[in-house]
């Protein structure tokens, strides 16, 4: 019984290859669709994106197109290939604007950018033009089932440009160019007031100006070691609980301890 089931179940398979193999091969492009269909429903998103490849050129203003446009949209975000179900999302809804899917096509497709995004060390072309096709989503459909959703997406990714800005910013610290950070780490701060990382940003920022009070020539010094101490005083206001704090008040010690030789 069992080896009768087993000879079945292979029948079956090779018979389903067999079938697909026919639907690639054959020029009736319903056979491809409904083949494509199978596979799309069975999830079986690489086979059926292979026959979608074929008929997507002369498809176009068939009475199946619609649906045929969505699943290919669909089959390549399903198997993670994001640059071209971007672009067939894309292509969908302007394609098919009073389409019931218009506006879910219109999400995907931006998210699919959203999912190229990379570690925020990296070039972020493409978490910026995420960013802008997200906020484009957003302003066409203000009451969309999606907005949550977009919303915190957009949030995460402009959070990774605000890290890779201060990383970048704080970088000059790391090198001892402290003039250089100063002037970084200023325009951070202008440029993200509201950014998670504004505390570090205030740190770093009070961190270079000590160094470059402390070891700087005697004529200097007294307005450099002044400088810094404005800058503890933003920190410090920010929170008064700074994680920072043990470290900054030993470097705020420090400081007043130079200005003594002035006031003589």
């Amino acid at each position: 019984m069992k080896k009768f089931l087993f000879t079945l179940l292979i029948a079956i398979v090779l018979s389903s290859c067999s079938e697909y193999q026919k639907a690639i091969k054959s020029e009736d492009v319903a056979v491809k669709f409904d083949m494509a269909t199978k596979q799309y429903e069975k999830g079986n998103y690489s086979k059926a994106i292979r026959l979608f490849e074929q008929i997507a050129p002369t498809y176009r203003g068939k009475p199946q197109a619609e649906k045929m446009f969505y699943m290919f949209a669909q089959s390549y975000y399903k198997t993670k290939q994001y640059y071209l179900a971007g672009y067939q999302f894309e292509s969908f809804a302007s394609g098919y604007p009073k389409s019931e899917k218009v506006q879910e096509a219109s999400y995907l497709g931006a998210k699919s950018y959203s999912m190229l995004s990379p570690v925020y060390s990296l070039d972020q072309t493409d978490t910026n033009k995420a960013i802008d096709k997200l906020q484009a989503f957003i302003d066409t459909y203000p009451n969309s089932e999606y907005l949550g959703e977009a919303n915190i997406t957009v949030k995460g990714l402009r959070e990774k440009l605000e890290k890779k800005a201060f990383e970048n910013a704080k970088e000059y610290n790391k090198i001892s160019d402290y003039q250089s950070a100063i002037v970084a780490l200023d325009n951070f701060i202008s440029d993200y007031p509201g950014t998670p990382f504004k505390e570090k940003a205030l740190f770093y920022k009070f961190d270079s100006t000590y160094q470059l009070a402390i070891n700087s020539v005697p004529s200097k010094k007294a307005d450099r070691l002044n400088t810094a101490k404005t800058a503890h005083s933003s920190l410090i206001k920010f929170n008064p609980n700074t994680e920072y704090k043990q470290k900054a008040d030993e470097m705020l010690a420090r400081i007043d301890k130079d200005l003594q030789q002035f006031s003589k």
